[in-house]
């Protein structure tokens, strides 16, 4: 059992909207076939992966480091021989060979999105859908049937209007979802009061809309959006500030009695630690966004897992960013919060199989080997287009 190849290209993803920190006029994102030895059904099985939204494509990373020490690795090194099949830790620890600890950047974007193609190839070998293998090997065979999930928008668009905003929340309801997200912070805090107001015109109580800053706020700024947002009773009220700001973040919990959300751009458990060693985050209302596809993929994030549940936090606590079907599985199968969702943008990255409904602001996965990126027409296209020759 070996990996024979793996191949990348770079997709587009580029649309006008923006958040209160960048726009996504060029935004990229790297899409990955690990090609192995083994064959179902008279073909090779290929797992896939890509990068989430806000990081760009990492192909430059992957074709100088990452791909190249997979391949000069032993085959033999890279076998789980107790379960048959490819082993994801080894394959880890191949590609971080030679690097320093530390500066976890763009690297770690490139790592996660190998390591979720490798993953994808181990449960098709398995013949079980990933949240399925990650129950039975971690969680004692208990998987979540259904996630909570919740609808991300709500981003600044060249002449979008309030009515405009309402309109795009209101589509979220109707397609089952009961929390959406919108962003703030892109323009004064009187503007984002009243858009606020008028998404809670939709949706109702506070509790069914969190906000997203985005790290845009320094210490003053993220006190006083505090301050206006607490009669509001929202969801939660993320990333405030930078995101390495603990100290930021810290004094921003004491002040703010409602929930906070962040760690979407912690990318290793060391990181995450120390959010929760000195970022005033509280277990009993707080949130945890780390995002497997952009921290060095599933295996640092068991790390993660592991490290956060040393220090008394719940995974029910982590709701991942990204809105992709690779943190679906995480969430189902590792009993995490939930997951994000984007119904609409980063197409065709966003959302989850086709023909899945969101019910009460709760989706079921299909029960299909891997990842289940089959099961979405328009992304597995564009997957395809990496193997057409096998």
């Amino acid at each position: 059992m070996r990996i024979l190849e793996i191949r990348e290209k770079t997709a587009s993803i580029a649309s006008p909207i923006a958040n209160a920190y960048i726009d996504f006029s060029k935004m990229t994102a790297s899409v990955v076939a690990v090609v192995t030895d083994v064959v179902r059904d008279g073909r090779p099985v290929v797992g896939f992966g890509f990068n989430s939204n806000g990081r760009y494509g990492q192909g430059a990373l992957m074709r100088e480091r990452f791909i190249p020490r997979v391949l000069e690795a032993r085959p033999e090194t890279l076998v789980d021989e107790a379960n048959a099949n490819l082993d994801p830790f080894a394959i880890w620890k191949a590609m971080m060979t030679n690097e320093k600890p530390g500066g976890h950047g763009d690297r770690s974007v490139a790592v996660g999105t190998i390591d979720m193609a490798v993953w994808d190839a181990v449960a098709k070998i398995a013949g079980q859908p990933l949240w399925r293998l990650l129950a039975d090997r971690y969680r004692g065979g208990v998987a979540d049937e259904t996630v909570w999930v919740y609808a991300a928008g709500g981003y600044y668009y060249p002449g979008k209007d309030d009515r405009q905003l309402q309109d795009e929340m209101r589509s979220y309801r109707d397609r089952g979802y009961r929390v959406v997200k919108m962003k703030i912070g892109g323009t004064s805090i009187d503007d984002d009061r009243r858009r606020i107001e008028a998404v809670l015109e939709i949706v109702g109580d506070g509790a069914n809309l969190a906000v997203d800053a985005n790290g845009r706020f320094d210490l003053k700024t993220a006190l006083a959006y505090g301050e206006a947002l607490r009669p509001y009773g929202l969801h939660w009220y993320e990333e405030a500030g930078d995101p390495l700001d603990y100290a930021l973040n810290a004094e921003l919990a004491a002040a703010y009695p409602g929930a906070l959300a962040t760690g979407e751009n912690l990318f290793s458990h060391q990181d995450a630690r120390n959010l929760v060693r000195y970022g005033g985050m509280r277990p009993d209302r707080d949130y945890l966004q780390f995002d497997c596809a952009l921290s060095y993929g599933l295996v640092e994030y068991l790390r993660t897992l592991d490290a956060i549940a040393e220090l008394g936090w719940s995974s029910r606590r982590v709701v991942p960013h990204g809105g992709h079907q690779m943190s679906l599985n995480i969430a189902a199968g590792l009993h995490l919060g939930g997951n994000e969702s984007y119904p609409d943008v980063f197409q065709p990255f966003g959302g989850f199989a086709d023909g899945i409904a969101v019910e009460d602001g709760r989706v079921r996965l299909p029960d299909v080997p891997g990842v289940g990126f089959e099961t979405k027409a328009n992304l597995y296209a564009l997957m395809r287009t990496l193997v057409e020759d096998l």
